[in-house]
């Protein structure tokens, strides 16, 4: 196939493909997904070989939250039953965070509800960052905690944190409609101020929650012009309760599709498979390790995983390797350039004219593709179970 050839060879050069070309990705057929896979495979493993890095996460306040974010579960006005609590002490998330660690993970994720942190929370979670860093040797510290104010970016930066985490989740177009306690534009600031503090982005999006295939481009060229290190792609869990419970969009071969343009669009970034992997790919999931470099190991914010026993077999048995804390993740062009993508001539973030040019006007039809039908996937209700483990409870976590 043309386009996976020419796909291929972008990915190799670090070269923006067109908006046309990853609306093609989206738009290939099941028959063709194998081919698809196997040529965002080749990128995969041209910057990543075959390391797979593990991510854990730690919920340090659950629940609770005063945004009106649709597809969360811990959102002003949701009745899903999950774990409420407020602040974990430093002691409790480290130790959390060990469970984690004692499992392969090289960063921990320290995620707190809410609009953003006040300087008091900031403090909070500074003391948390000491105490993991002081215990645990070459872990990384990545802090998300909502929306940043001037100099909170700085201070997570002295206290040892080494990313931030804010996403992007949707176009700015349609972000209106998910969210209305906060916009798309506050979302950019808070990357930009960690990005400018020398923390790594780390920036995503959630698939699944009736976008177009345009807004999935339109958010994943927005993340290639931050500079985002790390991109985590979630996939929707509709949990009961909340204003998207009835939104089954996705199928395995669609998350593997949607891995694969991320992978194209981002081909030297750390792609990673956040929250629903487990409920969407489902027994998928090893091909999409051939995608993305970087998983979530056990439990999610409110959601369980799978075991993380189950994560390194898969891991293993599909030929990979977990990745090391001896070992960079980032190819040695992004580290010695700070981390930005758009740091390389004539391959940036972003850095062409017209890269957020086409099916960001209004009538959307500017790449002269008709929107694509979304397949509707089936229900499995029976796959979204609530976190009662872990950080919050008496019980051990799932790592």
């Amino acid at each position: 196939m043309d386009l996976l050839n020419t796909l291929v060879d972008k990915g190799l050069r670090r070269e923006l493909p067109t908006r046309e070309e990853a609306l093609a990705v989206l738009a290939t057929s099941d028959d063709d997904l194998l081919d698809v896979v196997a040529a965002a495979g080749k990128v995969r493993r041209h910057w990543f070989g075959r390391r797979v890095k593990l991510n854990y996460l730690v919920n340090l306040k659950s629940g609770l939250c005063p945004e009106d974010c649709s597809y969360c579960s811990q959102r002003l006005g949701s009745t899903a039953g999950i774990l409420k609590y407020t602040w974990l002490k430093p002691d409790d998330a480290s130790k959390a965070a060990a469970a984690g660690l004692a499992g392969g993970a090289k960063r921990v994720c320290l995620v707190a509800s809410g609009r953003g942190p006040t300087d008091r929370d900031v403090d909070r979670v500074s003391d948390t960052i000491k105490a993991i860093k002081d215990q645990n040797e070459g872990v990384e510290v990545c802090a998300c905690l909502g929306l940043l104010s001037d100099g909170q970016a700085e201070r997570l930066r002295a206290a040892g944190a080494d990313a931030y985490n804010h996403n992007l989740n949707t176009s700015e177009e349609t972000y209106g409609d998910i969210t209305t306690t906060h916009t798309y534009a506050d979302r950019v600031d808070t990357v930009q101020k960690a990005h400018a503090a020398g923390l790594s982005a780390c920036s995503g999006l959630i698939a699944g929650m009736g976008e177009r295939d345009e807004d999935l481009i339109d958010v994943v060229f927005s993340l290639r012009e931050l500079d985002a290190d790390s991109v985590p792609v979630n996939f929707l869990i509709p949990f009961g309760g909340t204003p998207l419970a009835k939104e089954w969009n996705l199928t395995p071969q669609r998350c593997l599709r949607i891995l694969a343009m991320v992978r194209f669009v981002c081909p030297d970034v750390e792609v990673r498979i956040a929250g629903g992997r487990e409920v969407h790919l489902r027994s998928m999931q090893p091909l999409a390790l051939h995608l993305a470099n970087s998983i979530f190991l056990g439990d999610y914010l409110t959601s369980e995983g799978q075991a993380g026993k189950v994560d390194l077999d898969m891991i293993a048995d599909a030929g990979f390797e977990v990745e090391g804390t001896d070992q960079v993740t980032l190819p040695e062009h992004r580290v010695t350039a700070g981390g930005g993508c758009g740091s390389h001539e004539g391959g940036g973030c972003g850095s062409h004219e017209d890269a957020g040019g086409c099916g960001s006007h209004e009538d959307r039809g500017a790449c002269g593709s008709a929107p694509a039908a979304v397949p509707a996937g089936e229900a499995r209700t029976d796959l979204v179970a609530v976190r009662r483990r872990g950080a919050g409870t008496d019980l051990a976590p799932n790592a």
